[in-house]
């Protein structure tokens, strides 16, 4: 269980997507009898009771709801989702608001791991006034730690591209990079989602 009195940013799962080259919502797909939400909850559920997390989902979406009543969690609506990643990056924010930073992460993360969410957290524990990210090729990459100084830039972002523009044209003494294993693989594909179930190894 992670500690009450240490700063625990406040955490945004993004579960409001279409999901068009999966043919699903991403969330709902089941792998070993779980659907990804569920999963990404229960990957989470020791930092709840730090922090509340918010899933930001579409419209009517009640059955994402299933199995997170356990949890310190809020569903929340994004009703301009076709507008893309952004826009569920700026509906989760917005609701987000009075933290002292946001924790951004994808629902698709199929591997993810406790201890790499430990870590991230706790990287950004001694560095709060940077954004702390996944390093990708020493690029940033959710998850993806934003603090309260760099939310006004993310109303004006649009697309599936803004963020990241956000984050790369910070200077490098701003932004500090984790290596996190379990957050390689996510599903963004029919053939993807099969090597989930399968427990096969991920295309890098």
């Amino acid at each position: 269980m992670i500690s009450r009195t240490l700063p625990t940013p406040r955490i945004v799962v993004l579960a409001a997507g279409f999901s068009s080259r999966l043919g699903q919502p991403k969330a709902l797909a089941k792998v070993r009898g779980a659907t990804l939400l569920a999963r990404t909850l229960g990957v989470l559920a020791p930092f709840a009771h730090a922090a509340q997390i918010l899933v930001v989902v579409p419209p009517r979406a009640a059955r994402y709801r299933a199995g997170a009543h356990r949890l310190s969690t809020r569903f929340v609506a994004n009703p301009q989702r076709a507008q893309g990643l952004s826009s569920s990056v700026r509906c989760g924010i917005e609701h987000a608001r009075y933290s002292a930073a946001v924790l951004l992460l994808p629902v698709d993360l199929v591997r993810l791991t406790r201890r790499d969410i430990a870590r991230l957290i706790s990287r950004w524990r001694g560095a709060r006034r940077r954004v702390v990210a996944r390093s990708v090729h020493a690029r940033a990459a959710t998850p993806l730690i934003l603090p309260r100084s760099l939310y006004a830039r993310t109303r004006g972002l649009a697309g599936d591209e803004g963020l990241r523009d956000i984050v790369r044209g910070l200077a490098r003494d701003r932004m500090l990079l984790v290596h996190l294993p379990s957050a390689q693989a996510d599903v963004d594909t029919v053939e993807d989602l099969a090597v989930a179930r399968r427990g096969g190894r991920f295309s890098p």
